[in-house]
């Protein structure tokens, strides 16, 4: 059941909100309909969704929904980090990574119902450099696919492989060494990836087998991608076989240090940061709460 209190935090900005603008009135509608002390606000800016989630927790929300992309729902779970709140998600964007995850459907499909029948799954949260993360973070080619990708005025998956086949020819990889315990790596890779959750999003596996509450984050490395290599690697990311390839390191650990020759970007959850040489990756253990869909209440 949905609790006493609600917040509908709405990002007009996001791509599929900006093209359909009936998500806002839909909100409003579920709220009316199952009599719901909950209001729906909008953000005006970025990180204005931090802000108004953690408003809502001071003012006794219990329920704090995100309706939008990656982005937006980054910015309210960040608001609700160590809370007793819940996030909600209504999910709208172009990879909705964290929520094909969780299971949680689009809006069409029962997003809304989770709110009422779901239950609260406990979930962990990354952090690198201060920066939280609930689905992935990134250096390298993903890195720079998410600057170009979000300067895009028109998104979509369609729109992420032109963007991701316009710049793999160019992209020359970088030196990395990463060092997590005891185990040290220095390698020239593509991109490297850290995950909380198993995908980036559209059922793309970075790291398959990664879960979102066993207090470890999944380190992927992809160290080459040639021209004739480029489609078998695609294919396993869409077919979790990509511990298969020999390009492909993988390491799971609670911290990491992550250093390259300079700084330059990093993507959060797909939102582009720029970062120094030396970064330093953490989990923080059963930190989030989020509805997610009661597969035991179905018939």
């Amino acid at each position: 059941m949905v609790p006493v209190k609600a917040r509908f935090i709405f990002n007009p900005h996001s791509g599929r909100n900006a093209r359909n603008p009936y998500l806002l009135e839909r909100a409003r509608a579920f709220i009316w309909e199952n009599r719901l002390a909950a209001e729906v606000v909008l953000t005006e800016r970025r990180a204005h969704a931090t802000e108004l989630a953690r408003r809502a927790v001071a003012e006794g929300c219990s329920l704090v929904v995100a309706i939008g992309g990656d982005g937006t729902l980054n910015e309210v779970a960040t608001g609700l980090i160590g809370s007793s709140a819940a996030l909600g998600l209504i999910p709208c964007g172009s990879g909705n990574g964290l929520g094909r995850h969780l299971g949680i459907p689009n809006p069409g499909r029962g997003a809304f119902k989770t709110l009422l029948h779901g239950r609260v799954r406990t979930i962990d949260t990354g952090v690198v450099d201060g920066l939280p993360f609930f689905n992935a973070m990134g250096v390298g080619f993903d890195a720079e696919i998410s600057a170009r990708f979000n300067r895009l005025t028109k998104r979509g998956f369609s729109a992420y492989v032109r963007t991701t086949a316009g710049l793999f020819f160019q992209y020359r990889p970088g030196l990395y060494t990463i060092r997590s315990g005891d185990t040290e790596l220095k390698t020239t890779a593509f991109l490297v990836t850290v995950a909380n959750s198993d995908q980036y999003g559209n059922d793309c596996f970075i790291a398959p087998g990664a879960t979102v509450d066993d207090g470890l984050l999944d380190l992927t490395v992809i160290k080459r991608a040639s021209l004739f290599g480029a489609v078998p690697l695609a294919a396993r990311l869409f077919t979790k076989s990509i511990d298969r390839s020999g390009a492909i390191t993988r390491l799971r650990g609670a911290t990491f240090v992550l250093e390259r020759p300079s700084a330059g970007p990093i993507h959060t959850d797909g939102e582009v940061h720029e970062a120094g040489a030396r970064m330093e990756i953490s989990v923080r253990p059963q930190s989030l709460r989020v509805m997610v869909p009661d597969l035991t209440s179905r018939p």
